[in-house]
């Protein structure tokens, strides 16, 4: 995770004659903190479970209701501080105890969003279900036989509604049988004697397995598909003359190839949970000396799969490019057909394909075919550079990725409403606004305010991801795109010094080592 940490950090655009692999670190984004209050826009909301609990005494009035509070509210010595209405900061107990609802109280939906995705900085997934278990059981007496019926069916909603909203929005937590275990204690316990209440609840959990089910095929499919790719680059290494097709004999419509990178970002985007983007900058907790949060119990790489398909989109343009069986006005063709592949990507609203390609066109050995690049138009390459500067932290960038969200937030169409982000830019600024500050107060409160930012910032890709791709799909472009052998670096070298020779000593110093040193792939 380190080595992969390091990598993805410092992914801008690379200058022309470096591989995505060889970034340049840039300036840190200025990440200011706003209130709490101006930042629950746009938050995941989860559906109140049914109209029947409602009319069963779950009166949603106050559902987004918190304590107006202006000072601490005190669990022990160590409460919840609010500013301007907004909570700020709070002992973790404190906000646990904010998490568990109760006869008169529902947690904003933003709030619960917000604590679900830091808490595990600080606590294991299935330790926080514990508590919470434990706070619903004990502290509402739901342990007692005698309890009155009516307080059981009042408060028994508002705990299956918060249940609802974790497994809906971070059901990988569930592959953990320690966390199914006690969903299934305290929904049995909360339905018991109530029929609706059984009813709803058996839905919430048959939801939750489908979820947890379809995440396990995606990820024996991705495990079939890169299979395949290596398989067939084995049978390349073996036989270089066994090329038998490129990408402009399987498809030479750039708008159809976009379309078909956007179906393949799209479905990769839609399996990355929120938690992911905290994991991924996991530390150890200062007051816990004994474990790390959750390191030992990932139960996902998704974020990881899916930057390696950009690498892999990268060097997949450059293997195109570079492959020994091409003439001079080949090479130039496919540049150019993959230029307009990444304007077509800009149009669409996919941003993570454009980057790939254009990264893989600056990979040195792309970059200095001179005698191909001649030959090459590249007015439209140009301008799709300026647009992925990184320079003023990627400015060019940043503006038509606003216009891109704007023009999503009031789509009539599917089509309009694709935003498919820089992802490696998306985690560096979450990265930054992590380390930037601190996760805890100096009186060892949670730096709440800090989660408010980090929460907008992962709430606005899960809106993202959500997109249903509105194209058709074409599963021999798909097939291609997934699995077409692709170089390593080294090959790459050698492909395009075969194509144009070395013309200076440093390139004839780098052609003499890789030729007699076996290539490792």
């Amino acid at each position: 995770m380190a080595k992969f940490l390091a990598e993805l950090l410092g992914c801008t655009l690379p200058d022309k004659g470096t591989s995505p692999g060889m970034f340049q670190s840039r300036s840190q984004p200025h990440l200011g903190l706003r209130h709490a209050s101006k930042q629950r826009d746009n938050m995941p909301q989860t559906p109140l479970l049914t109209g029947m609990l409602v009319s069963r005494g779950y009166n949603n009035k106050n559902l987004y209701q918190s304590p107006n509070q202006t000072k601490e509210e005190g669990y022990g010595n160590a409460g919840l501080c609010y500013r301007d209405n907004a909570l700020v900061s709070g002992s973790l107990e404190a906000l646990i105890h904010h998490l568990v609802p109760s006869m008169d109280y529902y947690p904003d939906m933003t709030y619960s969003f917000t604590f679900l995705l830091s808490s595990r900085l600080f606590i294991h997934p299935y330790e926080l279900m514990s508590k919470v278990c434990h706070l619903c059981v004990e502290q509402q007496r739901l342990s007692d036989p005698q309890a009155d019926k009516i307080r059981i069916r009042k408060l028994a909603p508002r705990i299956l509604q918060l249940l609802q909203e974790w497994t809906e929005t971070f059901p990988y937590d569930y592959r953990d049988e320690r966390m199914m275990r006690s969903l299934k204690e305290l929904t049995q316990r909360m339905a018991s004697g109530d029929e609706l209440y059984r009813k709803v609840v058996h839905q919430m959990i048959q939801v939750l397995i489908r979820k947890l089910t379809t995440l396990s095929q995606y990820e024996e499919a991705l495990v079939k598909v890169n299979a395949t790719a290596t398989d067939r680059l084995t049978v390349l290494k073996a036989k270089p003359q066994a090329i038998q097709r490129d990408m402009l004999s399987v498809c030479n419509d750039p708008f159809t190839v976009a379309q078909q990178l956007t179906h393949i970002e799209l479905e990769r985007l839609s399996y990355i949970g929120p938690e992911e983007f905290i994991q991924a900058f996991e530390k150890k907790d200062p007051l816990d000396n004994d474990k790390s949060c959750f390191s030992d119990h990932k139960k996902t790489s998704n974020l990881e799969a899916y930057v390696e398909w950009f690498n892999r989109l990268s060097f997949m343009v450059a293997t195109e490019i570079c492959m020994p069986v091409k003439k001079k006005k080949q090479r130039a063709r496919v540049m150019e057909f993959f230029i307009d592949v990444a304007r077509e990507c800009f149009n669409i609203g996919n941003f993570n394909s454009l980057m790939a390609i254009i990264s893989g066109m600056n990979m040195s050995p792309v970059s200095r075919l001179k005698k191909t690049w001649s030959k090459v138009k590249t007015d439209k390459f140009d301008i799709l550079e300026l647009q992925m500067d990184p320079s003023g932290n990627f400015y060019n960038y940043r503006t038509a990725f606003r216009g891109a969200t704007q023009r999503s937030r009031t789509a009539n169409s599917t089509r309009e409403k694709i935003v498919i982000p820089f992802f490696s830019l998306l985690i560096k600024d979450i990265y930054f606004l992590n380390e930037g500050c601190s996760n805890r107060m100096q009186n060892g409160h949670v730096n709440f305010e800090k989660f408010w930012e980090m929460a907008k910032q992962v709430s606005e890709f899960m809106v993202w991801k959500k997109v249903e791709c509105p194209f058709e799909k074409d599963r021999k472009i798909l097939q291609y795109l997934l699995t077409a052998p692709v170089f390593s670096e080294d090959t790459l070298c050698l492909a395009s010094y075969d194509s144009e020779g070395p013309e200076n000593n440093m390139e004839k110093d780098r052609w003499k080592s890789l030729r007699y040193v076996p290539s490792p792939g």
